[in-house]
């Protein structure tokens, strides 16, 4: 049939089949997602690309009259459903508009003319008014990116004014510079004048990461905030090794190695260490030391100068973590932040591995002597709180809420400020005892002498979500009409920022409780009402729609369209269900570990935010103690033993691995806490070291958190690209990057050297497996040049 024709016409040939397979695919993907309730857009398209393809294979005009009518048709829907949104413009018309342009340079052969006008190129002024409507498409699309201008560059100072900083401390001695957690320094050397000469000033490898120790089956993820203390800025590896290093050089001083087997860890990772030194003793071994956890399990108290484990301290310099729990999994749980120092008295919580059983490892949280060991008081979090104590003979609650985020504490007041989590599994509570409700996805204040709560309160009831609250609570004071209030903050998952009076617990902003949608599970229970922050900005998320589902082409957009339309949603805190729920923001949520950072003298509040919506789907599980499930091999299955349901967590993404959802995707914004009004925000990262040829899409999923100095400037890595950024908190504005040899998943921190009196801003570059960023093991610091 297709010997003896030309170049021309095989040309013609591919260019049509391509097409009629195209519109194939949308016929059906739209008549599904028509079936769902969904837009009838994608139909119309399979309609007019079929019958476009037909036409050009039989060398027929009309194939490009039809094509140029359904570009143009194109852009009027586009614009009509998204407006001049750049990045969501761009799938709709942008591969349309490519295949008008070829389309239009396919010859149609010689046929016999049937007007004058047409004698040269029958089919020319079709393909020219194709061409037209394809190039009118670029255009829109040149000029939507025009209109949408630079989206960060957001908002203006509310108050207008600016409080000079006080010269304040130059070190940084707890992994959120302080027992608060403000994340800020009072080092003023580096500047919004002259950061933009910031060089990297020296780099350390640690030799622990998956591409290094081929025996590390799990995910290394480096992603620990060094200390600076005694002229030795010190960290812990994945591992739970510390290391300290010479804070001008970064040359290894000592390394305190625990030997662990990593064994079939799901994740190593290890967030920071902590510093105590000694009030009432001389200069010798360990009058100051660092206090930290070994993935296996161990507490270690490691003498500062030397690296020498400390004598008294349990066996040897360590104490295990894992007396009284019974028996679990190894690596179900361990602790992955840093103990909380108030005084003499060390006090962790722990990792626990999520949706396995209902009869994991207890959440219990401990205190211990930082000098000899001793466990203190233990805290579960799942009995009653007359019904506490160490030496009862009671074995703590398997699976009761845990706290695995970062503590943070108030000496004064005596109160140790916990990020509690939920109990495990967490997509279904019929399990769930009250004792394990009380304290679920809760801020809790606890007496730092008895271990007992003060007081709590929760940010979610009978959570579902896998909402608890990740980030270390930030300590600072906050403005008021009448002076200042002793506040903490609580950045949570789903976006909100809880700001209570820390001695009390009572909220300092409005705090409303809305109805939230309801389930029908058997057996479950659902909170009728969910708690909302009122007075102070929010940063959860837009409802998801149809329309704001995204791809690069039509084809994965319409993919994204049909899932969207074959899922539960309702908005915030859809339940899950057995036909499947979208979770938006998913359990990454809108915050996490990171927290946010405070600028105490300016009044500012720095908060970065991302998140990707998640399919959330319930199997039922067979058995009449619900711990045999049926069979399923639901990928992202998760068997939740002990329920009557296992879960599946799967990212809503496309078939091509992007999101569903449109840029931007994450954010870096500013709040001023004397309005109590957003001050600025713009999209923070961009793809370039994860998208293919390099293609910047600004505005990223990240993971970590910022740092504030004296000087204005506001640091952070956290973004899926390779690069540390400072950015001017007063206007918000990017004024300088610096290059890292992988992600940056981790917290800055800066400091001003004793010996030198240089100032540095270190960060740990070790990429998130997670996340998809460039897996690395480098800790970078940056300097002003001599």
């Amino acid at each position: 049939m297709m010997g003896g024709i030309g170049l021309g016409g095989v040309f013609r040939w591919i260019v049509g089949l391509l097409l009629l397979a195209t519109g194939v695919v949308l016929l059906i993907g739209g008549a599904r997602l028509l079936s769902l309730g969904g837009s009838a857009y994608y139909v119309l398209a399979g309609v007019a690309c079929t019958a476009s393809a037909v036409l050009l294979l039989k060398r027929s005009r009309l194939s490009f009259w039809i094509f140029a009518a359904f570009l143009a048709a194109t852009a009027v829907w586009s614009v009509w459903e998204v407006g001049f949104d750049f990045w969501q413009l761009l799938p709709r018309l942008c591969g349309p508009a490519v295949v008008g342009v070829v389309l239009a340079l396919v010859p149609l052969g010689k046929r016999k003319a049937t007007h004058p006008a047409d004698r040269h190129d029958p089919g020319r002024t079709a393909r020219f008014a194709d061409l037209g409507v394809s190039l009118a498409s670029f255009v829109l699309l040149i000029a939507a990116a025009l209109a949408g201008g630079d989206e960060g560059e957001a908002a203006v100072r509310g108050s207008g004014a600016t409080v000079a900083s006080a010269p304040g401390d130059t070190g940084w001695t707890a992994y959120g510079a302080d027992a608060g957690g403000l994340r800020h320094s009072g080092a003023a050397q580096i500047t919004p004048a002259n950061v933009t000469s910031l060089e990297q000033a020296w780099a350390f490898e640690t030799g622990v990461s998956n591409a290094k120790r081929p025996d590390i089956k799990g995910t290394v993820s480096f992603m620990a905030t060094p200390i600076m203390v005694e002229d030795r800025l010190v960290f812990c590896e994945p591992t739970g090794a510390v290391v300290a290093l010479d804070p001008d050089t970064g040359k290894r001083i000592w390394r305190r190695d625990p030997g662990i087997d990593p064994g079939d860890a799901q994740m190593l990772n290890c967030r920071g260490v902590s510093y105590h030194k000694a009030a009432d003793a001389a200069e010798g071994t360990c009058s100051s030391r660092i206090i930290n956890a070994a993935i296996d399990g161990r507490l270690m108290a490691t003498d500062v100068r030397t690296g020498a484990p400390c004598p008294g301290f349990g066996a040897e310099g360590e104490i295990s973590l894992r007396e009284g729990l019974g028996d679990f999994t190894p690596y179900h749980s361990y602790t992955s932040s840093p103990p909380a120092i108030v005084g003499d008295t060390a006090i962790l919580g722990g990792y626990v591995l999520d949706n396995v059983s209902s009869k994991d490892v207890s959440g219990v949280v401990r205190a211990y002597d930082v000098k000899t060991g001793e466990l203190l008081w233990a805290w579960d979090s799942g009995r009653a709180p007359d019904d506490q104590g160490i030496e009862d003979g009671k074995g703590w609650t398997p699976s009761s809420p845990n706290a695995w985020s970062v503590f943070s504490a108030d000496p004064e007041l005596g109160l140790v400020f916990l990020p509690m989590g939920n109990a495990t599994p967490d997509a279904v509570g019929t399990h769930r005892t009250p004792d394990l409700e009380r304290y679920a996805s809760s801020i809790v204040a606890l007496d730092v002498e008895t271990g007992l709560p003060r007081w709590h309160f929760q940010t979610v009831h009978h959570d579902l979500w896998d909402f608890d609250v990740p980030a270390q609570p930030v300590l600072f004071d906050m403005p008021t009409g009448s002076g200042t209030t002793p506040a903490v903050a609580v950045p949570t998952k789903q976006g909100q920022i809880f700001v209570l009076d820390r001695r009390t617990g009572e909220p300092l902003t409005g705090i409303e409780e809305r109805p939230v949608p309801q389930g029908d599970l058997p057996g479950e229970t659902y909170s009728p009402t969910q708690p909302y922050v009122t007075g102070f900005p929010s940063f959860e998320p837009a409802d998801l729609t149809e329309k704001g589902m995204w791809g690069t082409t039509p084809l994965d957009q319409m993919w994204c369209r049909i899932r969207f339309r074959s899922m539960d949603y309702e908005g915030p805190y859809t339940p899950p269900s057995l036909r499947g729920s979208i979770q938006w923001p998913g359990i990454f949520g809108i915050l996490n570990w990171g927290s946010v950072s405070i600028d105490p003298a300016r009044g500012m509040m720095i908060v970065n935010t991302s998140a990707v919506p998640q399919q959330v789907r319930l199997f039922p599980r067979s058995g009449e103690d619900g711990t045999r499930e049926t069979g399923t091999h639901a990928a992202g299955y998760l068997p939740q033993e002990g329920t009557d349901y296992g879960v599946s967590l799967l990212p809503l993404i496309s078939p091509l691995g992007l999101p569903c959802h449109a840029p931007p995707w994450g954010h870096i914004s500013a709040i001023d806490l004397k309005t109590r009004e957003l001050a600025w925000q713009r999209p923070l990262g961009t793809t370039e070291d994860v998208a293919p040829l390099g293609i910047s899409v600004p505005g990223v999923f990240n993971l970590g958190g910022s740092a504030t100095t004296a000087s204005g400037l506001v640091f952070i890595g956290a973004a899926i690209d390779d690069y540390l950024r400072a950015f001017d908190i007063e206007s918000g504005r990017e004024v300088w990057r610096g290059r890292l040899p992988a992600g940056g998943q981790a917290t800055p921190m800066t400091y001003v050297s004793e010996k030198t009196g240089k100032q540095y801003v270190v960060i740990a570059a070790g990429g998130h497996g997670f996340l998809g960023s460039k897996v690395g093991d480098s800790v970078v610091a940056f300097a002003l040049p001599d």
